[in-house]
């Protein structure tokens, strides 16, 4: 067994090593001095003589060491070997003497300081070595014993309170006295604290071998924007070794794609928020440019000095193929024009600006005449380059102010904006007939000369939505092409047996409240946070006599158009009112239950009177109802509908924006909406994980949602990936089969009091 008695050690700098020698060295000499006077003590005391004392030389010598042990951190042990006990001398800090008592003088250094200290020595036996050091302490124990190592040295770990709490410590020793036969019987030497500096040295080798280990690129920068060190990963990016780096500007691989000012605002960003982040071209070592995610973090070094560290994720495969994806999907790969996706995007879009200015959209479907004959006749092969250039001549006959698409086969498609009449469609129309007079040429020395069969449908004549204005367009087509081709006509009622089929439908649905042939089904809400369901959206089905189930789809616009909607839309606040009076008379007191409003509820004005009407006669609290609106209802008249709203939120009920992100509603409007709740549309949802546009045009919706304060509900969940992204970028709520699909009210209250949260995730019910 041996002692160890500890100091702080830190790591020092060459320079600082130095001084540690000297100090180290003042320790031995005092130490030498003191083991000296001891040995002379002893031998004085077996002869039993005693020379006078000189009190002045062993102030001095106590006044030396103390000193010596006070700059240098060490403490002193000196352990018998027969007797196993330890004795450690160190330097503590006492109370000022008394005055008139006598005390060894403090160090110099430290009554500078203002301390007071002293040695103290303390006896004792060894403290608890760690089992796992023990052996290995042991045999350097014995190989210095033994004489084959000048000096004990050793760093282990010890229980220096007997508290369980491991220090880890560095001793060194030597033999200071042996018996008359040689043997050993004293060991001396100092010892050190040394956990923080192993404890620096283990997180450095550990951040070394995650550089080392990592994939993407990481550069540790100075202050001046130098390299200091690199990763294996950069050099294998860049092409750069590290000695060919190190020390250089970190705008040796600067593009020249970005200029100067792009430099000089990253540079900005960096020094004033400390971080930066972005997408930036670099030059390889053989030339190649790279387009890179940068990550730059600054992290201090001292008080006075900081380091930059970069991270660089090469992504330039990465975009090439999300833009090759996006391509394909938008764009038709034979003739380099919109798609039907495309198409649909911009007709909502054209659709939503002409409802918010007034305006027209028309939509022209066009149709070469006997193209099947051609195919037929000359090639699958000519067929395509005529195609191409039957899309180039619309194109340029239209001009770029307007889409072109090509949604199948000979088959295109035009969206006319900031038109202001039917007759501008028409004009266009024509003019596009007399562009195809014209042959078409598909090869150097080949013409060929097709007509076209043009449909026009009309927003908001003929439909609200794109795929009522696509039909009615493509209706009107044929029946250009019935008229004889090479013509085109306007869409007509009369011209779509499904509008007779419509108006029945109508007047049945008039009839449907009367036969208790609509009812309410609910969806269930699931709260991330609190991992479980706290609401139910509140749907209508419609199960005819005479047609069996109707889509809503359906049904809810013909209830719009004929003013059904605003009867229909009561029923159903009050029915869903005393389905959850119900549930709570069953016990299920925490749940909300969404009911849809229309447009025409909305504008209707009285509103808030049927809200509070369906609260009275339930009797439910009004925090325990949820209001739905979609923006395109919210923003047909936002100034007159903030009114209502304003009125509902009166009395208590929730306010949700349904849909939200497909409506291009305004922002400005929107803050200034009584809204509490903000949904998701599900178009969002359902490429989640797969789609780097909806990820981050969901992200960015709930955090401005959150910044609004606004609960935000995720609808159309359908995977448990779309879950797991959702909560992790803080969405409150998810809605969708992934939870549950819409059950009768018997059947949710029975999911409800059956649910429990899973490991996995929720219990979906399909």
């Amino acid at each position: 067994m041996f002692p160890a008695v500890f100091a702080v050690a830190v790591a020092e700098p060459a320079g600082g090593r130095v001084a540690v020698m000297l100090l180290a060295m003042a320790v031995l000499v005092a130490v030498i001095g003191y083991l000296l006077r001891e040995q002379r003590r002893t031998r004085r005391d077996r002869l039993g003589t005693s020379p006078p004392f000189d009190r002045a030389e062993a102030v001095d010598d106590m006044s030396r060491l103390n000193s010596a042990l006070w700059a240098s951190g060490e403490r002193f042990w000196d352990y018998d070997l027969r007797q196993r006990r330890i004795r450690h001398l160190y330097i503590g800090d006492l109370p000022a003497p008394a005055s008139g008592a006598t005390e060894p003088a403090p160090p110099i250094a430290a009554a500078a300081a203002g301390l007071h200290t002293r040695i103290i020595a303390r006896d004792g036996e060894v403290p608890t070595i760690h089992p796992d050091d023990l052996p290995r302490v042991m045999q350097r124990l014995r190989e210095h014993l033994d004489g084959e190592a000048p000096m004990f040295r050793s760093e282990h770990r010890m229980d220096l309170r007997n508290d369980g709490q491991w220090t880890w410590i560095e001793a060194h020793g030597r033999v200071v006295q042996r018996d008359d036969h040689g043997q050993p019987i004293r060991l001396a030497g100092t010892a050190r604290d040394i956990s923080a500096s192993r404890n620096a040295r283990h997180e450095q080798r550990i951040t070394g071998e995650v550089m080392r280990s990592m994939n993407e690129a990481v550069a540790v920068l100075d202050a001046h924007q130098h390299f200091v060190t690199i990763n294996p990963a950069f050099t294998r990016m860049t092409g750069f070794e590290a000695s060919q780096v190190i020390g250089q500007s970190v705008h040796m691989l600067d593009s020249s794609q970005h200029d100067d000012a792009f430099f000089q605002r990253m540079r900005e960003e960096l020094e004033h928020a400390g971080r930066w982040s972005g997408e930036v071209w670099k030059v390889r070592r053989d030339g190649e440019e790279i387009l890179c995610r940068i990550e730059t973090n600054r992290i201090a070094e001292d008080d006075q000095r900081h380091l930059y560290v970069q991270v660089l994720t090469d992504i330039t495969e990465q975009k090439r193929a999300e833009q090759e994806l996006r391509y394909l999907a938008n764009y038709d790969t034979l003739t380099s024009l919109p798609n039907r996706s495309l198409l649909s995007e911009r007709l909502s879009r054209a659709i939503v600006r002409a409802r918010r200015e007034g305006g027209y959209v028309a939509v022209l479907f066009l149709d070469l005449d006997r193209f099947k004959d051609i195919n037929d006749s000359l090639g699958h092969a000519t067929g395509d380059r005529i195609l191409r250039a039957a899309a180039s001549r619309v194109q340029q006959t239209v001009g770029p102010r307007h889409t072109v698409a090509r949604l199948s086969g000979d088959e295109f498609t035009v969206v006319l904006e900031d038109i202001s009449s039917q007759a501008d469609a028409e004009q266009f129309a024509m003019d596009l007939i007399r562009a195809f007079r014209l042959p078409l040429s598909f090869d150097e020395r080949l013409e060929l000369s097709v007509s076209p069969s043009i449909g026009i449908s009309l927003y908001p004549d003929h439909g609200q939505s794109p795929a009522d204005l696509l039909k009615h367009a493509d209706t009107a087509m044929y029946q250009a092409k019935a008229m004889g081709r090479h013509t085109y006509q306007v869409y007509s009622e009369s011209m779509d047996e499904k509008n007779r089929h419509r108006a029945v439908l109508a007047s049945a649905l008039r009839r449907a409240l009367e036969r208790n042939e609509l009812s309410l089904v609910f969806q269930p809400r699931f709260s991330i946070s609190r991992q479980r369901i706290t609401g139910v959206e509140a749907l209508m089905r419609w199960e005819s006599l005479e047609f069996g189930m109707v889509s809503p789809a359906q049904f809810i616009p013909l209830a719009e158009e004929s003013g059904l909607i605003l009867d229909i839309g009561t029923w159903a606040m009050q029915e869903a009112c005393r389905t959850l009076r119900q549930w709570r008379d069953a016990g299920m007191q925490h749940l909300v239950v969404a009911v849809n409003v229309s447009a025409a509820q909305l504008q209707h004005g009285d509103l808030s009177q049927v809200v509070e009407r369906a609260l009275a006669e339930s009797g439910v609290p009004a925090d325990c109802l949820e209001i739905e609106l979609t923006e395109s209802v919210i923003m047909t008249d936002p100034e007159q509908n903030a009114d209502t709203l304003r009125a509902c939120r009166r009395l208590g009920v929730w306010l949700a924006i349904d849909d939200f992100g497909t409506g291009y509603s305004s922002l400005a409007y929107l803050k200034r909406l009584p809204l509490t709740t903000l949904k998701i549309d599900r178009e969002f949802i359902s490429d989640l994980t797969h789609d780097r546009d909806d990820e981050a045009i969901t992200s960015t919706i709930i955090t401005m949602a959150q910044s609004l304060a606004l609960k935000v509900i995720a609808e159309g969940v359908e995977t448990f990936d779309q879950y797991e992204f959702l909560r992790s970028h803080g969405c409150d709520e998810v809605q969708g089969h992934w939870v549950s699909q819409a059950l009768s009210a018997d059947q949710c209250l029975r999911f409800i009091r059956d649910y429990y949260p899973q490991s996995a995730g929720v219990h979906a019910v399909s």
